[in-house]
């Protein structure tokens, strides 16, 4: 990177760049008062009936019941087999099937899926994403990154990142702690981090650029091409990038977060739609149907292969889209 664009990312990390404690929650609330701004949390989920009613239950009665911050908690159920839909309604939330949302636009798998569906269904100028698999968090995620968007009109979208709890593998034994900590997954570390600083540098001060906690305003999120799959997080940063500029982004300190790790293969796949995404935002083709890609896995003492269909495709912006919509 020229010295140049490297002086211009720290120039905004140091400006763009907070805490969750920098602002208190009465100042947000009076800030929300202020703006008229109606705002809501979204919460994608598929099969997380194990936390998905915890980080309902905790959001709901400390920034509904209690406060004025959050006008209504949706949680977009996608395609879940287990008991997702009642835990998260009986937690108090508005719940939606994704199948089930605007139904003539057709039915695509995958957290974008959820997440470009969401448009449909909630009422927020301010949306905030959270995911359901929280396990070691808490409520101050949601004013934490309510809070460059309440105060600065500049700023469009808010990544949140973390303190990542180290477990197994996540550990090298040769490792500083006290740097890994503050690393990314495994996807970020090995996939999103090395394309961004390669094709799009001006995105390598975000720490935690596939962080599920962000917020951002409705009126720039319609306006963007949304992944069906996990390379959503990745897009909405290029895209706001190029059609806001970098000082639209901030990021904030949310302080300590963990939640349950996927398989390394389930991660492979993940990692095939981010890079998919990006190739396209890089000047490559977009990919054609979906994306075929071949593992391997013992059997009876052998190798053999494994082949997973990724899907790649991508839902064009909401505010393109004609119909009955909300």
């Amino acid at each position: 990177m020229p010295d140049s664009a490297r002086s211009n990312v720290d120039e905004w990390f140091v400006a763009n760049t907070s805490s969750w404690s920098d602002h208190t929650l009465p100042d947000l609330v009076a800030a929300k008062a202020a703006s008229g701004l109606t705002v809501s949390l979204v919460v994608p989920a598929r099969n997380e009936a194990a936390t998905v009613g915890d980080v309902v239950t905790r959001v709901r009665e400390a920034l509904v019941e209690t406060t004025d911050l959050l006008d209504e908690i949706v949680v977009i159920d996608s395609d879940s087999t287990d008991d997702t839909f009642v835990v998260a309604q009986d937690a108090g939330a508005v719940v939606h099937r994704a199948a089930e949302i605007r139904p003539d636009l057709g039915v695509a798998g995958g957290k974008g899926e959820a997440m470009w569906k969401s448009l449909f269904v909630t009422r927020g100028d301010l949306l905030v994403f959270m995911d359901a698999d929280l396990l070691d968090w808490d409520t101050h995620f949601v004013p934490g990154l309510l809070g460059p968007l309440l105060t600065r009109p500049d700023v469009s979208l808010v990544k949140g990142y973390y303190e990542r709890p180290l477990v197994g593998s996540d550990l090298d034994d040769d490792s500083d702690i006290s740097r890994a900590a503050y690393e990314g997954g495994r996807v970020t570390e090995l996939v999103a981090r090395p394309l961004l600083n390669l094709l799009f540098p001006e995105l390598s001060g975000l720490v935690q650029p596939l962080a599920g906690e962000w917020a951002v305003r409705r009126d720039l999120f319609a306006s963007l091409a949304v992944p069906t799959g996990y390379a959503v997080e990745t897009t909405a940063l290029i895209d706001t990038v190029r059609s806001r500029g970098l000082a639209a982004i901030a990021q904030v300190d949310l302080g300590r977060r963990a939640h349950r790790h996927q398989a390394l293969r389930d991660l492979g796949a993940m990692a095939t739609q981010i890079i998919a995404a990006v190739q396209q935002r890089s000047g490559g083709a977009a990919s054609e149907g979906p994306v075929m890609l071949r593992q391997y896995h013992p059997v009876a003492g052998t190798i053999a292969p494994l082949t997973r269909i990724v899907e790649v495709t991508e839902r064009p912006p909401a505010n393109t889209v004609t119909g009955d919509q909300r």
